[in-house]
């Protein structure tokens, strides 16, 4: 709510700038400002919030330690976070299969198993992971 709420202050005070830019960056932090309180969130999250707001972006899920407090540290019920995963593991997403391959900087290499294309997941997504494997992709 924050979030959107920066977005109409910055078109107030900037008129059209970049969505995610330094105007937006500056007023999503003095809008969050009041928040960062121990009555509002544990010290843990509160920590990683403060570093989240020098050079915020426009999710909290591109955070990975942020991201994770946010959600206790666990996945959704039936779902897996896709690090937790092993390589060659096959999960699904948004219905479509992939299998997790390597990891690079900050996100994997999961390749779709229909059409065959390599996709980058950050590695903080909740997947449903999948018991059977299709023999034909085990070389990714």
């Amino acid at each position: 709510m924050v979030h959107e709420i920066a977005h109409h202050v910055t078109h107030q005070k900037f008129g059209r700038v970049q969505p995610h830019g330094q105007e937006w960056k500056t007023v999503f932090q003095h809008l969050m400002l009041p928040f960062l309180r121990p009555d509002i969130y544990p010290e843990k999250i509160l920590s990683l919030l403060a570093k989240y707001l020098q050079n915020a972006k426009a999710s909290t899920d591109s955070d990975v330690n942020l991201s994770l407090a946010l959600k206790g540290n666990r996945a959704e019920t039936g779902k897996y976070f896709i690090f937790d995963l092993d390589f060659g593991s096959v999960f699904s997403f948004k219905d479509i299969l992939y299998k997790k391959g390597n990891k690079r900087r900050t996100r994997y290499e999961c390749l779709n198993l229909k059409n065959k294309k390599v996709y980058l997941f950050n590695q903080n997504v909740e997947v449903k992971k999948h018991l059977s494997t299709n023999t034909s992709e085990r070389s990714f």
